[in-house]
C-alpha cells in the first residue's frame, strides 16, 4: 500500500528519526526502562506516610501545623519534605486543584491527598492562599460524596485516600468504611470467593487500612472487635509475606505509602513491614522531590520496542533486528520470566510483570508481549539459545491458557475476579494474548509442546474472539482498561482499544469480518480535523456517530508543531500515541478503499510532521494506572511512532502470505 501524502524521503526520515531515539534510549543490558512522569498524588501519599511514620502517631490538632512542620525542619528528613512541598506547590492547577501528572486536569482524588499532606505539615507562608483555592476546587466538586461516586463500589482507591485524610484531620473516622482485613487470614485460593470490596492488588491495603481504621474506630459489636483483634497478627503476616524484596508493593508508590501510613498510624511504626517501605520510598525519589506512580515499566517497554523495531520477517531494509535482538537482551528478558508461584495473587510460574524488579506481578498483558518479543528471536533465529526461548514460549503460553475467564476474555492478574473493574476481562489485553498465542503458531504446529496441545490454542483463541464479539460496541469501537483520554467523557479510549483487536483480527487474517470493517468504519469516523487521532468529543446529533473529518487534506487546517513543547492539558488534540496506533492498525488493510487511504495518508502525514517538529519528546497522559490514576512514560511517543513508521515505510504491496488461523464456523 504506497503512502503518499508526504514524500518518501520525509517518511523514511521520519522513520530513522523515531528508531534511532529509541534506540539511544536503551540501558547498557540492551533492554529498555522509560520514565514515568512525576505524579503530585504519589507524592502527596510518599510525604504523608515519611512524616506520620516518623512522628510516630497521627493525631493532628487544628492548630498543630506550624509545630509539625517545626518539628520537621529539626529532623532528617525536613529538606526531602520541604523539597517535595514546594514540588506541590509549582504543579497546583489555575482551578486550585492538582492533576494525576503535570498534564492532567484536575482531579477530586488528587486534590484532597495533596490538601491532606499540607494539613499534617502545614503551607509555606508564601503560598497562604493554596489551602483556600483547594478548598475552594473540592467544595465545587463534591468534596467526599464525589470521590465516593468517583470509584463507585470499588473501594480500592477511596476507602484510602478518605483514611489519609482522616489521619490528616480533614474527615472523621466514622466517614472511613471498614475494610474486612480478616478475610487476608483465610487461604489464597479464597479470594475470589469471598467478593473482596477491594480488587486483587489491593490485598495488602485491605489488610493497612483495614487496621488503622479498627485501631482509630473499632467497632461497637463485641463479637466483630473479638475477631479482628484476633486476626491482627496473622492478617500483618500477610503483610509480610507479600512485600517484596525492594519494599515496595507492586513497586507503587501510592499504595505502598497508604500501607505504611496506616501501620504507623496503628502503632506499628517499627514494624519490618513500614521500615522496609519506608526504605523504598526514599529509594524510590526524584531529585526535585517528586515521585513517580511506579518505579518503572521496564519488561513492557522492553517488549514494545522488540516488537516495534523488528519486523516479523527478515528486511534488508531494516537493520534494526541485528541492533536490537542481542544475546544480552534475551537473557535479560528470559530472566525477568517468573519461576515459581508469586506471594502477591498466588500466580502460577510462567509470567512476567511490567517490570523485572522484586515487587512485580506477573500478568497477562506483559506476558502476551514477552511472548511476542521471543517470536522475533525465533523467527530470525537464535542458535543455542533456542531451547531456552523455546522453553520460555511454552512456559509463558501455558500461564496465559490458566488464566482465560469463563467469559473466553483475559483478566489482569487473576482468573474468576470478576467483581470489580480491574480484575474484569478485557478487550484490550484479550486481544494482546491471543495475538501472543498465535505469534507461535509455527512451532505449535510443527513441534509437540510438553503442557498443551495445539487444539488447546485453538480452542483458547476462539473463546478470546467471541469474547471480543459481545464486548465490540453498538458504534464498532472496544474500550480498553488500561488506557483512557482525559478529554473523552468517561476517559475511555477507544482508539487503542479499537486498534488493538483490530491489529489482532490482522494476525488472525480477519480484515474481512463484520467486527474489522465496523471498527475500521469507526477509526475512519473519529479521524480529527487535523489528521491525527485523539479523543473522541464530539457526535453528529442525528446519526449519534463521532462527527466526521473533512473529506480531503486541502479542507484541514493542521495546528502549527511546537518544537518540544507540552500541548498540556489546555486542548482536545491528536497525540502521537493515539495516531500510531490508529495508522498501524489501518495499515494491516491489504485492499483499501480510497476514502481509508486518504485517512492512513493523513495520518501518516501527521506522524512525519509530529516527528520533524520534536513533538517525540511530548507524551499524552493516555496511561491508566490503578484505579484511574493517570500517567505517562516518556518513551510512549517513540515506542508507538516507531511502529507505525516502520509500517508505512517499508512495506508496500500486498502483505506477506500469513496462513488463516483455522476459525471454523465462527465468524
Amino acid at each position: 500500500m504506497a503512502v503518499c501524502a508526504v514524500e518518501i524521503d520525509r517518511l523514511r526520515a521520519a522513520w530513522r528519526n523515531a528508531r534511532q531515539e529509541l534506540l539511544a534510549e536503551r540501558a547498557p543490558s540492551g533492554h529498555w526502562v522509560g520514565e514515568l512522569a512525576s505524579s503530585p498524588l504519589s507524592t502527596a501519599t510518599a510525604i504523608s506516610a515519611l512524616v506520620l511514620s516518623h512522628r510516630g502517631n497521627c493525631q493532628f490538632a487544628e492548630d498543630s501545623q506550624a509545630e509539625g512542620i517545626k518539628d520537621l525542619v529539626q529532623q532528617e528528613l525536613s529538606d526531602l519534605v520541604i523539597s517535595s512541598l514546594h514540588w506541590l506547590v509549582r504543579h497546583q492547577n489555575d482551578d486550585g486543584g492538582w492533576g494525576d501528572t503535570d498534564r492532567s486536569r484536575s482531579n477530586i482524588a488528587t486534590t484532597m491527598l495533596v490538601r491532606a499532606v499540607f494539613q499534617m505539615t502545614g503551607i509555606p507562608a508564601q503560598y497562604g492562599h493554596l489551602a483556600e483555592k483547594a478548598d475552594a476546587f473540592i467544595e465545587q466538586n463534591g468534596g467526599v460524596s464525589a470521590l465516593k461516586r468517583r470509584y463507585g463500589k470499588d473501594k480500592s482507591f477511596a476507602v484510602p485516600i478518605l483514611a489519609n485524610l482522616a489521619l490528616a484531620g480533614l474527615v472523621p473516622w466514622k466517614q472511613v468504611p471498614a475494610l474486612p482485613f480478616e478475610w487476608a487470614c483465610v487461604p489464597q485460593s479464597w479470594y475470589h470467593l469471598v467478593r473482596l470490596p477491594v480488587v486483587s492488588y489491593a490485598v495488602p491495603a485491605l489488610v493497612a487500612i483495614g487496621q488503622a481504621k479498627f485501631f482509630h474506630d473499632p467497632p461497637r459489636n463485641p463479637v466483630m472487635r473479638f475477631l479482628r483483634r484476633a486476626c491482627l497478627q496473622k492478617s500483618r503476616a500477610v503483610l509480610e509475606r507479600m512485600q517484596p524484596e525492594s519494599g515496595g508493593y507492586l513497586e507503587a508508590i501510592p499504595l505502598t505509602s497508604f500501607v505504611v501510613m496506616s501501620m504507623a498510624s496503628s502503632g506499628q511504626a517499627e514494624s519490618r513491614v513500614v521500615q522496609r517501605g519506608i526504605e523504598f520510598l526514599l529509594n524510590s525519589v526524584r531529585s526535585d522531590g517528586s515521585w513517580p506512580i511506579d518505579s518503572n515499566l521496564a519488561t513492557w517497554n522492553t517488549t514494545l520496542a522488540v516488537n516495534a523495531l523488528v519486523p516479523e520477517q527478515a528486511s534488508d531494509d531494516d537493520p534494526s533486528g541485528g541492533q536490537v535482538l542481542t544475546d544480552r537482551l534475551l537473557q535479560w528478558l528470559l530472566d525477568a520470566q517468573h519461576t515459581e508461584q508469586h506471594p502477591f495473587t498466588g500466580a502460577r510460574p510462567g509470567g512476567w510483570a511490567w517490570t523485572d524488579l522484586s515487587g512485580g506481578v506477573p500478568d497477562a498483558d506483559d506476558t502476551a508481549g514477552a511472548l511476542i518479543a521471543l517470536s522475533r528471536w525465533q523467527q530470525h533465529g537464535v542458535g543455542h539459545k533456542n531451547a531456552s526461548v523455546r522453553k520460555a514460549a511454552e512456559d509463558g503460553a501455558q500461564w496465559l491458557i490458566g488464566l482465560q475467564n469463563r467469559d473466553g476474555g483475559w483478566p489482569t492478574f487473576c482468573r474468576g475476579w470478576g467483581y470489580l473493574p480491574f480484575d474484569r476481562s478485557s478487550c484490550d489485553i484479550t486481544a494482546h494474548v491471543v495475538r501472543a498465542l498465535i505469534a507461535w503458531r509455527p512451532y505449535w504446529e510443527t513441534q509437540k509442546p510438553r503442557y498443551f496441545r495445539m487444539s488447546h490454542i485453538e480452542r483458547a483463541v476462539h473463546r478470546g474472539i467471541k469474547f471480543l464479539e459481545k464486548q465490540q460496541l453498538s458504534d464498532g469501537s472496544w474500550i480498553p482498561l488500561w488506557f483512557g483520554n482525559q478529554f473523552h467523557a468517561t476517559d475511555q479510549n477507544p482508539v487503542y482499544g479499537t486498534s488493538k483487536v483490530l491489529l489482532m483480527l490482522s494476525d488472525l487474517q480477519l480484515l474481512n469480518s463484520s467486527l474489522a470493517q465496523r471498527a475500521v468504519r469507526w477509526l475512519l469516523d473519529v479521524q480529527l480535523a487535523d489528521g491525527g487521532w485523539g479523543p473522541v468529543i464530539s457526535r453528529d446529533s442525528e446519526t449519534g456517530r463521532p462527527e466526521k473529518p473533512p473529506e480531503n487534506d486541502s479542507d484541514v487546517q493542521h495546528p502549527p508543531f511546537a518544537d518540544g513543547e507540552s500541548s498540556g492539558a489546555v486542548a482536545c488534540e491528536s497525540s502521537v500515541e493515539e495516531t500510531a496506533l490508529a495508522v498501524e492498525a489501518l495499515l494491516q488493510l491489504s485492499s483499501a478503499t480510497d476514502e481509508i487511504r486518504s485517512a492512513i495518508d493523513l495520518g501518516v502525514a501527521w506522524l512525519v510532521r509530529a516527528v520533524e517538529s520534536g513533538r517525540l519528546d511530548d507524551p499524552a497522559p493516555i496511561g491508566f494506572y490503578f484505579a484511574k490514576l493517570w500517567y505517562y512514560d516518556r518513551l510512549y511517543p517513540r515506542l508507538f511512532s516507531a511502529g507505525a513508521l516502520a509500517r508505512a515505510a517499508c512495506r508496500s504491496g500486498e502483505p506477506p502470505a500469513v496462513k488463516p488461523f483455522p476459525m471454523k464456523t465462527l465468524l
